[in-house]
């Protein structure tokens, strides 16, 4: 699925990276190359770490994700603010009430796979942040899409052979618009959203995924509404207001 999903991801990248030369000028500089590189592979790992650990357990992880970026942020010389720290420890509980206790189900190995996703990501916004700015905003999201495309296809290759292409019309429309909407067009969005404002902010927005994904689940796929769902969410709600005010 990764690798289909980075495949048609690439392919809606083309247009945008190949048209003009200031765009195709990207593939030569060593910092987008090392961005697209390492987003392809954290991509790898953080799949491989969810095939290993329960849903609760995955979700609990995520979570800890603005706060590594906040300490990132920190560490790297970026100004956190008191709002930003408030967000940021507001975003985690949330997660973590709404991930609720995991029940020690995962593996050793899923756990460690899962945080060398998270810090693979981390790495590649640290890298982002020091990549060029062309005129074009789709270029850089565009070229860093193909880039983890080209690393993570001889990986997944060696690892699992090809993938089955017998898939059903559904599951072909699913994987494309995971390629064209859930990764290219996100990570466009994301980059553009994260120049804007600073890496810490960025991060907490990261934790509306659990808070959308536990509203889909109720709403479509009849998942229980249980009480830390409904805290964490709303704990989730009352950080992005408070945020805006900050």
């Amino acid at each position: 699925m990764v690798t289909l999903r980075m495949v048609f991801a690439a392919l809606a990248a083309a247009p945008f990276a190949l048209r003009r030369p200031e765009a195709r000028a990207l593939f030569r500089s060593p910092v987008v190359l090392l961005c697209g590189a390492i987003y392809g592979l954290a991509f790898l790992a953080q799949f491989e770490g969810l095939a290993r650990v329960n849903v609760s357990l995955a979700a609990l992880l995520v979570g800890a994700m603005p706060a590594f970026i906040a300490i990132a942020a920190r560490i790297t010389g970026e100004p956190v603010g008191r709002v930003s720290w408030i967000g940021v420890a507001a975003a985690s509980a949330g997660a973590a009430l709404i991930a609720g206790r995991p029940d020690g189900g995962g593996s050793p190995l899923g756990v460690a796979l899962s945080l060398l996703g998270l810090l693979l990501f981390l790495t590649w916004l640290q890298v982002l942040r020091r990549a060029p700015k062309p005129a074009n905003a789709m270029a850089l999201p565009a070229v860093t899409v193909i880039v983890a495309a080209a690393t993570l296809l001889p990986v997944s290759f060696v690892m699992h052979g090809a993938p089955r292409l017998d898939l059903s019309a559904g599951a072909w429309i699913a994987i494309v618009a995971q390629g064209v909407f859930c990764t290219f067009l996100a990570t466009a969005a994301w980059q553009f959203g994260a120049r804007q404002v600073g890496s810490a902010t960025a991060g907490v927005f990261v934790n509306i995924e659990p808070l959308m994904g536990s509203l889909i689940g109720v709403t479509l796929f009849g998942d229980h509404l249980t009480w830390g769902l409904a805290l964490g969410g709303g704990g989730d709600h009352r950080r992005q207001r408070h945020r805006r005010a900050g």
